[in-house]
């Protein structure tokens, strides 16, 4: 093979870098300034020539991973990619026959994978769409001059030929959804680094990445244009702010007032399950001083006295109870009120 200037995209693809005719000297080898004034120094110091060239064979084959692990992970291997070449504008305008020989072999493919709708025969019209779109544009200059970063092509695209070729259109669509990688959502985790700072809301952050992709989308501050509505939202933005403020702090009224009723809710809940259980124990005690008393009347002298004694003890423990219950029915009452008034 020659040089790679001339070397097709397929053929840049599939190059065998561990070939030694596609190999440099290993003294040839770029291995950098910084390696290399490290090794001048080692010459001076030492006569280790032999360690010298085994560091640099290192390199040249760390580089040939390097590009075996490019060659692995791009894209120009597939057919599919390399055909894509012919939605370029500079290439429509000054290569139609290849354009067309390359859009057929794109079509033919989404035919197999059953990606074009209405099959062979909308493959056929959208063949002929793009014949035509060739033949169109001889006198339309913007697609000799087209250049990607002042405009981007899909939006460049569809301002020419999504109404006049549909199905054409429909299928540039999903070839260049294809193209999509994640460098615009890692640019963005990026972009949104930028604009954070220390407390801020998410709604803030929004707001700032509103702001930077539609400056982005101009180019730069400069060029983004005045609007009547961009004038018109500016005037009113301390309102819509005021607004914004009074709507967090009947939120955060709401969520503090919901907050403290559910406290409440819990309380309650406690006390009426304590007045459950202390209810059931004071009417067993209740229960046990009527049964001791009762024996305590058939029996005579100490016995009779040690069971009035006990009955009396279960009674006091009754009535203490009983103060008890009227404190819990008294906090019921008292935490019934408050929930009533937080629910109004």
């Amino acid at each position: 093979m020659g040089s790679l200037r001339d070397a097709t995209p397929a053929q840049i693809a599939h190059i065998d870098v561990t070939a030694k005719e596609a190999s440099l000297p290993v003294s040839a080898i770029d291995i950098g300034i910084g390696a290399e004034n490290a090794i001048k120094e080692l010459k001076k110091q030492t006569s280790g020539e032999l360690s010298i060239l085994q560091f640099r064979k290192e390199c040249m084959e760390g580089l040939v991973k390097i590009v075996k692990k490019l060659q692995k992970k791009s894209p120009l291997k597939y057919q599919i990619v390399r055909q894509m070449c012919c939605l370029d504008p500079k290439k429509m305008y000054t290569c139609p026959e290849v354009c067309q020989r390359q859009m057929k072999g794109l079509v033919r493919q989404l035919l197999q994978d059953k990606q074009v709708d209405g099959g062979i025969a909308a493959g056929d019209l959208i063949t002929q769409q793009f014949s035509q779109l060739t033949l169109d544009i001889r006198d339309r200059e913007e697609f000799l001059t087209y250049n990607h970063v002042e405009k981007r092509l899909d939006v460049f695209l569809h301002s020419l030929i999504s109404h006049s070729y549909p199905q054409l259109w429909g299928l540039i669509q999903k070839l260049l959804v294809l193209s999509h990688g994640q460098a615009a959502v890692e640019r963005g985790f990026s972009i949104n680094k930028e604009v954070e700072t220390p407390n801020i809301h998410e709604d803030t952050v929004v707001a700032h990445r509103v702001v930077c992709d539609y400056v982005a989308l101009h180019g730069r501050v400069l060029r983004v244009p005045l609007t009547q509505g961009l004038l018109s939202s500016v005037v009113s933005a301390r309102s819509r702010y005021r607004i914004h403020l009074e709507t967090e702090k009947q939120k955060k009224a709401s969520e503090a007032q919901g907050l403290k009723r559910k406290v409440i809710e819990e309380e309650l809940k406690v006390l009426k399950k304590r007045r459950l259980s202390t209810k059931e124990l004071s009417d067993n005690l209740a229960k046990d001083a009527d049964k001791l008393a009762e024996q305590a009347e058939g029996k005579q002298g100490s016995k009779m006295a040690e069971l009035i004694t006990k009955s009396n003890a279960f009674r006091r423990c009754h009535k203490n109870k009983l103060t008890e219950l009227k404190t819990l029915d008294d906090e019921i009452v008292t935490k019934t009120e408050e929930l009533r008034h937080l629910k109004v």
